[in-house]
């Protein structure tokens, strides 16, 4: 797909200055358009239900007050199979877009079949809120949580029912490419950046949901248990727009089970480890927005730093409260961006279970008194309640400090003094035949002396945006060409100053190594898909990962999306 090419210069420009001076830049009608900078009618700050702000100042606006834990936390509903019409195929069919054939289809064909649609819908954030238009999988937002297996490959349908173009008010871009983050998948479902699509049209995913290592023979046919994940998520991650998409909404839960965690808290099979499951097994996605005075969701168009809201909203509701019994629940906390970092408490200083970093379940689990994320992180974490009085409230209470889209500051907040997420309220009793087992899921090894090469990145900063190695992403140039079956050292690196980068590298967990010199802490410990740079310059993490399996086209970027979009990322292929 051909795009345009990215002017940091000019984006740089316009980031900062007036109306006269976007024109000044000489960005052509077309490019304003597809940059979201204006609307199809020609206006600079468009509103059709939100707002796309152009001043640059969205840091200094306070979003209208709502009253917190009056709205009750949503559970977004499992999607169910579907059969499929017309039927998917190995390769592209009718109406389908462009893309390469599904690789093992014949060898490992779909047992089930899904269709999700982006759709524009009307959402209310809070009861003091008006109804704002925001754009959801499966007209929810969140979208529909993906309920998967081990061993059972599956195919998604993403069908993009948005409005076309000629008819798109507000920020965003209605065209989409869908990224199952972590899964490790075939480049073709993997919803490479440039892959966008337009309203009336789909793309097939085949999700094979088999280890890594399954084409190995010493793992074949499934791959390598130690390598399973358990919480991933899917979201948009059309180049230039990912930021926007997601602020409207793409963005859903998918889980996934094996033998060992079954999501059966009464599995008989003595592997099994009969974690809190069902109804007590709760996927929190944690968002911050800004709204207008008219109370609807506003982005900053012209902020390169990256947008910090002052509402916090999970699942799709502003503060809410959750009704807990007394008794153990699993939480699968995400934070889906797009620019703040959280480090959560318990409001009563009680400890989390912490179970799994980025859906990787850690050999054991740990007692910690907070777990932190940057964004598109995810910790599993086992709260119990069955000390607790019926009537009691606790608190999830995020006391990291973030003043601006740099990143955070540094401070952790007293208790009391941070932001309240959400409200847990004790109110009944309920059987407890889950567990938490002292072993949880064992670690492959790493070994250092098998990697092929070292290559070094350096996340920097140049004419106002964001870089890799001094380079603008663009989809067409190949940075790095890692051989299949291979496994190599990177050294992450922050050489931007004063700018917190969380790093994503498609594809397979890594490993780290070294961060900052030292071994990794519990946060970096396991198998990880994000990493958190730190501020300082000079920051520096070394992993380890490998390239099984698959050939293909994947990216590493700037989880920050507003950083991803500007345009920390690079294009790397498996050979």
């Amino acid at each position: 797909m051909r795009l345009l090419k990215w002017r940091p210069s000019k984006l740089g420009l316009i980031a900062r200055r007036n109306r006269q001076e976007i024109i000044a830049a000489g960005l052509t009608r077309r490019e304003l358009l597809k940059m979201g900078l204006i609307s199809a009618s020609g206006y600079l700050v468009s509103k059709g239900g939100l707002s796309a702000w152009a001043s640059g100042g969205i840091s200094t606006l306070a979003s209208p007050p709502t009253a917190p834990f009056t709205e009750e936390l949503v559970i977004p509903r499992v999607a169910q199979p579907t059969v499929l019409s017309p039927a998917p195929a190995e390769a592209p069919i009718a109406g389908e877009v462009a893309r390469g054939n599904h690789l093992f289809w014949n060898s490992r064909p779909p047992q089930k079949a899904y269709e999700l649609v982006a759709q524009p819908i009307q959402h209310r954030f809070h009861a003091q809120l008006p109804l704002n238009s925001a754009w959801g999988w499966g007209g929810t937002v969140p979208g529909p949580t993906f309920h998967a297996r081990y061993g059972e490959p599956i195919t998604v349908r993403m069908r993009n029912a948005l409005p076309a173009i000629a008819q798109h008010t507000g920020f965003g871009r209605p065209e989409v490419s869908t990224h199952l983050h972590n899964l490790h998948n075939a480049s073709a479902s993997d919803g490479f950046p440039a892959d966008f699509y337009e309203t009336g049209l789909f793309k097939d995913h085949h999700y094979l949901n088999m280890y890594a290592g399954f084409t190995l023979p010493e793992f074949a046919p499934l791959g390598d248990p130690r390598e399973a994940l358990g919480t991933l998520w899917y979201h948009d991650h059309r180049v230039d727009f990912t930021a926007q998409n997601t602020y409207r909404g793409l963005s859903g839960f998918y889980l996934l089970f094996d033998a060992l965690d079954s999501g059966d808290e009464r599995d008989p099979n003595p592997v099994a480890l009969r974690l809190p499951s069902g109804e007590f097994d709760v996927p929190l996605q944690i968002v911050d927005r800004v709204f207008d005075q008219d109370g609807q969701l506003l982005f900053d168009l012209f902020n390169l730093d990256g947008i910090i809201g002052d509402k916090f909203i999970v699942n799709g509701k502003i503060q809410p409260f959750f009704r807990v019994a007394r008794r153990k629940y699993r939480f699968r906390l995400l934070n889906s961006g797009p620019s703040r970092f959280y480090e959560f408490f318990l409001s009563n200083g009680a400890s989390f279970t912490h179970i799994a970093n980025d859906g990787n379940l850690l050999p054991a689990p740990v007692a910690a008194q907070s777990v932190r994320l940057a964004v598109a992180e995810r910790v599993d974490v086992i709260i119990d309640f069955s000390n607790y009085a019926i009537g009691d409230k606790i608190y999830l209470e995020n006391r990291l400090e973030q003043v601006d889209g740099r990143g955070p500051t540094g401070n952790i907040l007293p208790p009391g003094q941070g932001n309240m997420v959400l409200e847990f309220r004790v109110d009944r009793d309920a059987p407890d035949p889950s567990r938490v087992p002292a072993a949880l899921r064992e670690l492959p090894p790493v070994d250092t002396t098998a990697a092929a090469v070292t290559r070094v990145w350096d996340f920097g900063r140049s004419q106002g945006a964001w870089t890799v190695n001094n380079a603008f992403f663009d989809a067409n140039v190949i940075r790095a060409r890692p051989r299949q079956d291979t496994a190599e050292i990177w050294v992450l690196r922050n050489t931007s100053g004063g700018w917190s980068h969380p790093i994503h590298i498609h594809f397979e967990e890594f490993q780290v190594i070294t961060l900052d010199g030292a071994p990794p802490t519990l946060r970096n410990a396991g198998r990880k898909d994000v990493l958190e740079l730190g501020r300082a310059n000079g920051s520096e993490a070394r992993v380890f990962l490998r390239f099984r399996d698959m050939k293909g086209r994947y990216v590493m970027h700037c989880h920050n999306t507003v950083h991803e979009d500007h345009a920390m990322m690079i294009r790397w292929d498996i050979v």
